[in-house]
């Protein structure tokens, strides 16, 4: 018996039904799934250590041993130290009532009493408000009689009781620090056997796509701790050296605090500047010192955040901004402040499963920093969109990397073709047809000027080319492939060889008498420029006419982006043309071995040199 297939208007709330459950299975089983995860984090942090070790031959338990004793003795000699400091914080913080005072009076003073009507106003308001109440509601007192004093009297806590009162904050910490600990070290132990178990469960008949995605987290979320911690480390000994010779108390507090709530994004950097930028308040008298701390704790945390992340490049996630910062507020609302330290390494992996896996396609193109569109995407949607000014920077971005000719095979040439597809499906209006047309053509004006030089070096390098052919650009059939046509012009223009382009005709006689009123000698070249699809009858009749009128002429028909170049070719008959290309720089390669059909491999150098050369503005 056949299978039903469910519904077709079904299938479509499966995936939302999906998120939800998920997103409710994480909130509920927090309890659990937090330490878990703080576990993984830990593992792969210290997973690199305990290889090292076993690569030393010490053996799995030995060196799990020697990572964790390690990490905590780091860890409980930074946290007395630590704790011992905030206890001398907490109790300098009434000597510091003066200083707080003095200045909350020299603000209002500076602001003209501002701050003080208001706080006055308030005050009214809550005595008018407070009046009323007791105006409705007189007290009720018994006829004749004052009323009682009650006084309450609390016996004073027996030992036991102020232990459990000093050790119930603690308790659940501490349970939760155990729980990571215990998952960690069995992380640590069964490494493996956790992997295998995790792909037999999930994806047994998937092993490529399932070893690809654990090794890229794995990677990721490893990299990204070792250098985060690297550079957070460094970061807090920078801020406490800086706080200790500014005179700040308590200074390794600072550093440290500020080095640990680095790990969460946006806010954690805020809130590690402004508790010693407070606490200076108090501390200090005057502005000069707190100005100080404040001008300090931003120039380097600007400087780690704008220069040495990215300059070290380890720390990339792979994640967007945008992402981050919404994962952070995802993770936070749903695990609360552990949510806000796991964010980004959750957020890694929910990226790294949208890149394998196509149903997941969407979390990476949402989250991950990729460019979601091509250049020439971007330039065509720009242009449509009838910004000129993104669509040059999308331009000018394209040329920092790549050359002029690569930028018309690449970008220009696919975002005019894109627009003819457009045009002759009656998707694209008359302004927007004008506007696009006047751009590439601004874009083509700009570039008459590059390299001026290019082709008497050209000739110098290769002195035995013939000078004497000329490369006749005809355009097949309409505006698109006149423009096309004139890009090529400017790329063999650059090449060092004398050019012709000739404007759009109405017909193919036209076009053919054009090229009889050059007078064409045997050995020129004539580019036959065709955007598919709708150029490709023109330029078979073009070239067939050509050909039965100029014998001796050599004719390159270019099907510009045409992605089937094999299909192509073959309607075009050898009798007809030449070659067929698809890029302006094959042609450019086919007209060098016109030019010099015995020195191929000379010829290709000196193309290639010219496809390599790069933009400069002054030749502008």
């Amino acid at each position: 018996m056949a299978r039903s297939s469910p519904p077709a208007g079904s299938s479509r709330f499966l995936a939302p039904i999906a998120l939800v459950l998920s997103i409710g299975a994480l909130y509920f089983a927090r309890e659990v799934l937090i330490p878990f995860a703080l576990a993984v984090l830990l593992s792969f942090f210290l997973t690199p250590a305990v290889k090292t070790l076993e690569r030393w031959r010490l053996g799995r338990i030995v060196s799990v041993g020697i990572v964790l004793l390690v990490s905590l003795s780091a860890v409980g000699g930074i946290g007395w130290v630590v704790s011992n400091q905030l206890i001398d914080a907490i109790s300098l913080l009434p000597s510091y009532r003066e200083n707080f005072h003095n200045k909350i009076a020299g603000l209002q003073g500076s602001t003209g009493g501002a701050l003080r009507r208001t706080a006055d106003n308030l005050q009214a308001i809550s005595e008018e408000l407070s009046g009323a109440a007791s105006v409705s509601q007189p007290p009720v007192r018994s006829a004749g009689r004052d009323p009682m004093p009650v006084e309450i009297i609390e016996h004073p806590p027996s030992a036991l009781q102020s232990l459990s009162n000093l050790l119930a904050p603690l308790i659940a910490p501490l349970g939760t620090a155990f729980v990571v600990l215990v998952f960690t070290v069995f992380l640590l132990m069964k490494r493996e056997d956790v992997r295998n178990r995790l792909i037999r469960l999930v994806a047994q008949r998937q092993l490529n796509t399932m070893t690809q995605v654990l090794d890229d987290a794995a990677q990721r979320v490893t990299r990204y701790l070792i250098v985060q911690f690297s550079i957070n480390t460094v970061f807090g000994c920078l801020i406490a050296t800086g706080l200790y010779f500014i005179g700040l108390p308590n200074a390794v507090l600072w550093g440290v605090l500020a080095g640990l709530l680095r790990f969460i994004p946006y806010v954690g950097p805020l809130i590690g500047g402004a508790l010693p930028f407070l606490l200076a308040l108090g501390a200090f008298d005057g502005w000069i010192r707190p100005a100080l701390i404040f001008g300090f704790f931003t120039v380097v945390e600007l400087v780690t955040s704008q220069m040495v992340e990215t300059l070290v490049g380890g720390a990339k996630t792979g994640i967007s901004p945008l992402a981050i910062l919404i994962a952070a507020i995802f993770w936070g609302a749903l695990w609360g402040p552990a949510g806000l330290i796991l964010s980004t390494p959750l957020t890694v992996c929910v990226v790294v499963l949208g890149r394998y896996v196509p149903q997941l396609e969407f979390l990476n193109v949402l989250l991950g920093d990729e460019p979601v569109l091509s250049p020439e995407a971007r330039l065509y949607q720009r242009l449509l969109a009838l910004d000129h000014q993104e669509a040059q920077s999308v331009i000018d971005g394209f040329l920092k990397e790549k050359t002029p000719t690569q930028l018309y095979d690449l970008v220009i040439i696919p975002a005019l073709s894109m627009a003819e597809q457009d045009r002759h499906k009656g998707a694209l209006d008359e302004a927007k047809e004008t506007f696009i047309v006047q751009s590439i053509s601004e874009v083509i004006g700009d570039m008459a000027g590059y390299e001026s030089g290019t082709a008497v070096t050209a000739q110098l390098d290769h002195p035995d080319r013939r000078t004497d052919i000329r490369v006749l650009c005809l355009p097949a059939s309409d505006r698109a492939d006149e423009m096309t046509a004139a890009m090529f012009s400017q790329v063999v223009e650059w090449a060092g060889y004398p050019v012709v382009a000739f404007p759009v005709t109405d017909s193919i006689s036209d076009a053919v008498k054009q090229i009889a009123t050059v007078s064409p000698q045997p050995g020129d070249v004539v580019c036959i420029s065709a955007l598919p699809p709708f150029a490709l009858l023109n330029a078979r009749s073009l070239s067939k006419q050509l050909r039965l009128r100029f014998q001796d002429l050599k004719i390159i028909v270019g099907l510009w982006t045409f992605s089937g170049k094999g299909g192509a070719a073959e309607r075009f008959d050898k009798a007809f043309a030449d070659t067929v290309v698809t890029t302006l720089a094959e042609a450019l390669k086919e007209i060098h071995k016109f030019a010099d059909p015995a020195g191929e491999s000379q010829d290709l150098s000196a193309s290639q040199a010219i496809l390599n050369s790069t933009w400069d503005d002054s030749d502008t």
